[in-house]
């Protein structure tokens, strides 16, 4: 894994960020691109370019200090009305930087941000289908 990233570069203090936490595992600053004010991302301090390669004892950790962020963002400042978690796994998803990180984005009503796909409304015998599939991998690994 190549452990290079503007992310690795901030947990290393080589690059500029506003930190807002940070512990022996990970570290929340504010994102340069913001869907709205008070956008904060949290990283592990190990990089990981996918979920995959994310040791989950850390994955429970980033969502841990999310909840933390999402009161403080509720109680600060920013008086978000709610909160939206966003982690994009691979490039399908969204993902830019291939270092994980959980967006966390305060809410406020008509604040412009979104998701903007279309829901379906499948049979449930598809549904059934898929979860069967689901769950056999699961029960596999």
């Amino acid at each position: 894994m190549d452990p290079y990233s503007i992310f690795s570069d901030i947990v290393a203090g080589r690059a500029p960020a506003s930190r807002v936490f940070e512990d022996d595992d990970v570290v929340a600053f504010m994102d340069i691109r913001p869907f709205t004010p008070g956008h904060v991302l949290v990283i592990p301090k190990q990089p990981a370019r996918n979920l995959a390669e994310l040791d989950p004892e850390i994955g429970a950790k980033l969502f841990q200090v999310g909840q933390r962020l999402a009161a403080a963002l509720r109680d600060s400042e920013v008086a978000a009305d709610g909160v939206n978690f966003f982690l994009a796994d691979g490039i399908a998803a969204g993902q830019e930087v291939f270092h994980v990180h959980l967006h966390v984005i305060p809410r406020t009503s008509g604040d412009g941000f979104g998701l903007r796909g279309r829901p379906t409304s499948p049979h449930r015998a598809d549904l059934d289908y898929l979860a069967s599939s689901i769950r056999g991998t699961l029960e596999r690994s």
